[in-house]
C-alpha cells in the first residue's frame, strides 16, 4: 500500500523541517511549504490525503482559503495549527470545519495521533463552510496550556447540545464560558437564560424554575412562566447548582430524564427545549457522598466537565488578561493606563484568592484612582496591601489566618441559620485539593515525586487522586518533542 499524502504548511523553515522529520519516521510522505499558493496548486490538483496547516502565512491567512478547499475537496482533512493561541482561532477553526485544533507549541506524538486518526476516521467534522469577515470581541482570554485545552473542549462543543458542567473557584469566569458555549453555538440565535441557584429562596426555586399557574400559592396572582420558558430555543445557565435543594434535584432530573416539565400547579406537560449548562465552585463528589446531591443528576449533568483553572495556575495568562481589562476600561472613556514591568511581575507572582474577578476589580480600581499613566509596582502593591494581607501566596498571615477568615466567611454566607453538615471535610478539600494539583503540576504529573514530596503514600495520593477528580497534566520535559 502507498504511503499516505500530508500536505504540510507552516511559514517556519526550521518548524516545517522538524514536522516533516517526525511525519515521514511515522511512514507518511510530507509535501512542505510555506506559501499559501503553492498549497492551493496542490489542492487544486487533487494530491494530498491530509493537510497540515499554520493559520498564518507570508500571502494570507489559511482560514480565508479553508472555504474553498472544503468546497473542493470536501473529504480532505484539514490540522490547522497556530501560535496566536487564543479562543476565536479555536472558535473559527472549527466552524471552517477543521478536523482537530493544535495551538503551538505541541508534542509531535501529539501530532501524529492526530494525523493518523484524521486519516483513518471516515467522518468529518461539519463545519459551517463560511467564513465571518467581521471579528468578534474576545469573550475568553488567555494562551496558557490550561487554556487552550479549554478552547478545543469548546470548539468541538459548538455544534452540539450536549449538557455541560462547568467547576472552578468563584471568579474564574464560569459564566462567561457559558456564554461563550451559546453566542458561539447553534442556539446562539435563542435566549441565554442565567439563574444562580443559591440566591433563590429554597421555597420559591421550583417556581423560578418551571414557573406557576395563576392561584397556585399564595401570592401567584398570574400565570408566569419560569426560567425553562423563557429559555425557550435557548440555553439555560444553572449557576452553583451544587447549592440546589434535593426536592428541586428532583423535579430537575425527572425534566433532564423526559425533556417535559409542567408549572407549579399545572398539570398540563411543557416541552423544554434548552441546552443546559451548570456551574459550581463545589465539589459535587463530596456533596454525593454527604447526601446533599444526587448521583443519578450528577451523571445527567455532567456529560461533559470542564474544569477552569484557578488564575494561580494559570499565571502566564496574568499579563494579557490585566491588559485586556485596562483596554476595557479605556473602551469605556477611562484614560489609558500601562502597567510597569515590575508591577506585571508583582501580578504574576501573586496568588490571586479571588481569581480573575479580583484581577478585574484590581484594574478598574488602578484606573479610577490614580492619574499616573504607567502604574507602578509601588501602587499594586499599596492595592493589594501586600504589606497587611493575610493571603496564602505572599506569606502574610500565615495560612491559619487564612482558614480562619475562611471560616468566618462561610458562617457568614449562611447567616442567620448555619452551613450543611460538613463543613470539616468541605474545608479540608478547599486545602488538599489545590495543595494536591500544584504538587503534582510541579512533578510534571509524576505521582512518585509528588507522594514523596507531600510525604504521603503513593496508594494515599492515588486515593485522594480520585477521590477529588484532579486531572493530571504530564509535562513533556523533552525540548526535542515540541515545535515551537
Amino acid at each position: 500500500m502507498d504511503a499516505q499524502t500530508i500536505l504540510l504548511a507552516d511559514d517556519d523553515a526550521a518548524i516545517r523541517t522538524v514536522l516533516n522529520q517526525a511525519l515521514s519516521r511515522a511512514g507518511y510522505e510530507v509535501r512542505p511549504t510555506g506559501n499559501i499558493s503553492t498549497l492551493w496548486n496542490w489542492v487544486t490538483r487533487g494530491e494530498g490525503d491530509l493537510l497540515v496547516t499554520d493559520v498564518s502565512m507570508p500571502d494570507g491567512s489559511v482560514f480565508d482559503v479553508m472555504p474553498k478547499i472544503r468546497k473542493l475537496r470536501p473529504n480532505l482533512p484539514i490540522v490547522v495549527m497556530s501560535a496566536q493561541n487564543t479562543f476565536m482561532t479555536a472558535i473559527r477553526a472549527s466552524e471552517l470545519g477543521a478536523y482537530e485544533y493544535l495551538p503551538k507549541p505541541f508534542d509531535l506524538n501529539e501530532l501524529i495521533g492526530v494525523a493518523g486518526r484524521a486519516l483513518s476516521d471516515a467522518r468529518r467534522p461539519a463545519g459551517s463552510g463560511k467564513a465571518d469577515d467581521t471579528v468578534d470581541p474576545m469573550p475568553l482570554v488567555g494562551r496558557s496550556p490550561a487554556m487552550q485545552d479549554i478552547y478545543r473542549t469548546l470548539a468541538r462543543l459548538m455544534q452540539t447540545d450536549l449538557t455541560v458542567t462547568i467547576t472552578g473557584e468563584s471568579g474564574t469566569g464560569k459564566e462567561l464560558v457559558a456564554r461563550a458555549l451559546h453566542d458561539f453555538g447553534r442556539r446562539r440565535n435563542g435566549p441565554f437564560v442565567a439563574i444562580n441557584m443559591a440566591a433563590i429562596p429554597r421555597d420559591l426555586i421550583e417556581a423560578e424554575l418551571f414557573g406557576h399557574e395563576k392561584g397556585a400559592f399564595t401570592g401567584a396572582t398570574a400565570r408566569t412562566p419560569g426560567r425553562f420558558g423563557e429559555a425557550e430555543g435557548g440555553t439555560l445557565f444553572l449557576d452553583e447548582i451544587g447549592d440546589m435543594p434535593m426536592e428541586a434535584q428532583t423535579r430537575l432530573l425527572r425534566v433532564l430524564q423526559e425533556g417535559e416539565y409542567t408549572m407549579v400547579g399545572g398539570r398540563t406537560p411543557l416541552r423544554a427545549d434548552v441546552r443546559i449548562v451548570a456551574a459550581t465552585h463545589r465539589d459535587l463528589g463530596q456533596a454525593i457522598r454527604q447526601g446533599l446531591f444526587r448521583e443519578d443528576l450528577y451523571y445527567r449533568l455532567n456529560v461533559v466537565p470542564i474544569r477552569l483553572p484557578p488564575l494561580r495556575e494559570r499565571g502566564d495568562d496574568v499579563k494579557d488578561l490585566a491588559a485586556h481589562f485596562l483596554r476595557d476600561a479605556q473602551r469605556e472613556g477611562e484614560p489609558p493606563k500601562v502597567l510597569a514591568p515590575d508591577a506585571l511581575t508583582l501580578l504574576h507572582n501573586y496568588g490571586w484568592p479571588g481569581n480573575v474577578r479580583e484581577l478585574e476589580n484590581l484594574m478598574r480600581r488602578l484606573v479610577a484612582l490614580y492619574a499616573d499613566e504607567t502604574i507602578s509596582a509601588d501602587i499594586v502593591r499599596t492595592e493589594l496591601n501586600l504589606g497587611e494581607r493575610t493571603d496564602f501566596a505572599t506569606g502574610a498571615g500565615g495560612l491559619q489566618t487564612v482558614v480562619e477568615a475562611e471560616v468566618a466567611r462561610l458562617f457568614r454566607e449562611y447567616e442567620p441559620g448555619l452551613p450543611p453538615p460538613g463543613v470539616y471535610q468541605r474545608l479540608i478539600d478547599d486545602v488538599e485539593i489545590p495543595l494536591l494539583s500544584a504538587v503534582l503540576n510541579l512533578c510534571g504529573g509524576n505521582q512518585i515525586k509528588a507522594a514523596d514530596l507531600l510525604g504521603l503514600n503513593r496508594n494515599t495520593l492515588r486515593k485522594k487522586i480520585r477521590a477529588h477528580g484532579i486531572e493530571i497534566v504530564r509535562q513533556s520535559r523533552q525540548a526535542g518533542r515540541e515545535t515551537g
